[in-house]
This record gives C-alpha cells, structure tokens and sequence, in this order.
C-alpha cells in the first residue's frame, strides 16, 4: 500500500506544470519597464527642451540603459523554443504598429522582436569559443559599414528607412531621437544570452555594454558625427568582463585539443 502510494505521488509530481520562464517579480519589472518607456515616448514632448549635453545625458544615462533593461530582463526567454517564430510575429506586428501611427508602441515591439532574434541566434553556436571569434569579428565589420558601406548609406541617403528600422531614445522636448541600429540590438542580445548559458558574468557584461554604449552615444555627440559605429562597444563590453573566464575555458580544452 506505502509503495503504490509512493508512485502515485511521483507520477502527480511528474505531472506537474512546468515553472514559466519569466518569474513573476520578473515579469512584473519587464511591464514596469515597458510601460514607462512607453509612457515617455509618447509624452516627451512635454519636457523642456535643454541643451545638447542635457539631451546626451538623459539618453545615455537613463534612456538607454532602460532600453537594455528590456533586453536583460527577456534573458530567461532565450532558453524557450520557437523564439524565431515569435521574432517574425513581432516584426510583423511593428510594422502594423507603424502603419497605424503608434509610434512608442512600435519601437518597443521592434525591440523585443530583435532581442528574440538575437537569443535564437544563440542556438547556432556550439561553443562559446564561436561567439568569442563572432565578438572579435563583427567590430570591424560593423566599422567598414558604417565608414564607407551599407550603413552609412542607409544613414545619409534614406534616413527615414533608417529611423523605422532602428531603435529610437527620444530626445526630451523634440521629436528627434538619438538611434541604435537593429545589429546592435541583436548582438546584445545575443552576449548576454551567451553569459547566461555558459555561465559568463552577464551582470558585468550588461554593465560593461551599457556604459560603452553611452560613451559611444557621447562621442558621436561631442564629436558632432552622423554616427559611430556600436558594435565595436557591444563586442568589447562581453569580452573585458568575461575575459579570464574566457582564457580559462580555452586553457582547460588545449589538452583535450592536443
């Protein structure tokens, strides 16, 4: 009787609903967020317009980090099936968003498609030594496009192309926003999700991201530039923090190498 009672109780225990992936603090926090983002885009208008190191302050300082807030905040979403499918929905539903004029709705639902693009990009790797040769990579891919190749001439030649495409901070007071390209979202995504799986400081790397990201944002302001290049900071910023951890991974594989 014991025994039979034993593994009815396992069986009810394997039956069990799976726990979501986003807790619920989380979940609440990933709302929070969004909602205030919203709220701000669509009411920045009211602020007073400050000048330009106000304007590079707010966007770098809060606008942007916020912005990354929602990328890390979807992190435990990388580890879900289907992701692809549910970044093609969303892209789909932004682009509706657009057509009907809900501006702040739209680059949020832009957002979170490409941050999902970036955690199913995660699924062609096999080892983080691939992303590591990708982070090394893309910097100076990213630097030639925005020099002399297609970023540049999307930037110049079709800047409203651009500006849908893009994810915007509004500057406070105007309607102009201050823009990061959709592969700087991806790659992002994909870092962070890189230190999570392989047990990576995805705290330090989202610090490290984040505060290259502002100083790139403050460079290209202060050296009154149509663009840098972001990539190089996004790359930089999952590598410095990880770097030792990095190095010992690739330490212990050489004799298994050899």
């Amino acid at each position: 009787m014991s025994g039979a009672a034993t593994s009815s109780g396992g069986e009810r225990d394997a039956q069990q609903a799976p726990a979501p992936l986003l807790e619920p603090r989380r979940a609440v926090a990933l709302v929070a967020l969004l909602a205030a983002l919203v709220l701000y885009a669509a009411g920045a208008g009211v602020f007073p317009n400050a000048s330009e190191p106000w304007d590079v302050a707010v966007v770098a300082l809060v606008l942007l980090p916020a912005t990354a807030g929602v990328v890390c905040l979807l992190l435990p979403l990388a580890r879900a099936r289907g992701l692809l499918a549910v970044a093609v929905a969303l892209a789909v539903l932004s682009g509706l968003l657009d057509v009907a004029g809900v501006g702040s709705v739209f680059n949020l639902t832009k957002l979170v498609a490409l941050a999902l693009l970036g955690f199913w990009f995660l699924e062609l790797f096999q080892a983080v030594s691939w992303v590591v040769l990708v982070a090394a990579i893309v910097p100076w891919v990213d630097a030639l496009s925005v020099w002399r190749g297609p970023t540049k001439v999307v930037v110049t030649q079709h800047p409203s192309l651009f500006d849908r495409i893009s994810i915007g901070f509004r500057i406070p007071g105007e309607e102009a926003t201050a823009n990061i390209g959709p592969p700087d979202v991806i790659f992002l995504a994909l870092f962070l999700a890189t230190a999570q799986r392989f047990g990576l400081r995805v705290g330090w790397t989202f610090a490290a991201t984040t505060a290259l990201l502002a100083l790139t944002l403050a460079l290209t302001a202060a050296f009154d530039v149509g663009g840098l290049p972001a990539l190089p900071a996004i790359s930089v910023g999952f590598l410095l923090p990880n770097a030792d951890l990095l190095w010992r991974r690739y330490r212990q594989r050489r004799p298994q190498a050899s």
